[in-house]
Order: structure tokens, then sequence, then C-alpha cells
């Protein structure tokens, strides 16, 4: 993920808290707002709620991250 992507969404991150919550819905809210659109941050709360690869979070934050380019 280039890091023009990543200051744009870490600077939109609280628009995008709620589409990030229905994707990941075990996270809470205070949850997504506490990563502040970190993909690392992002990463290590999927990867532990959900029980998955840390690479797979991974992908799933940056999937989540370019479809989120043109919101």
């Amino acid at each position: 993920m280039s890091r023009i992507l990543a200051d744009i969404i870490k600077g939109k991150w609280r628009e995008l808290v709620g589409t990030a919550r229905v994707v990941w819905d075990e996270l809470t809210v205070a949850e997504l707002i506490g990563s502040e659109g970190d993909t690392q941050k992002l990463a290590n709360l999927i990867e532990e709620r959900y029980q998955m690869s840390h690479e797979e979070a991974e992908k799933q934050v940056i999937s989540f991250f370019e479809r989120s380019r043109t919101l």
C-alpha cells in the first residue's frame, strides 16, 4: 500500500470508522478509533480478535483501505 493512500486514510479515519465497524463487527468503535487508521495497529486488532494470521489481517486492512479510497 502506498504511503500516500495510508496518509489519506489516516486523515479521514473517523469518517470511515462506521464502515470499518460493519466489516469488522467484533471490534468496538473505541478500538477502531484508537487504531487511528494505522495499518499495523488495525491488523494487530483484527489478527487477535478474529484469530487469523497477521498476513491475512493485513490483506484485509489493505483491501479495505483501497476500497475506501473512493468514499
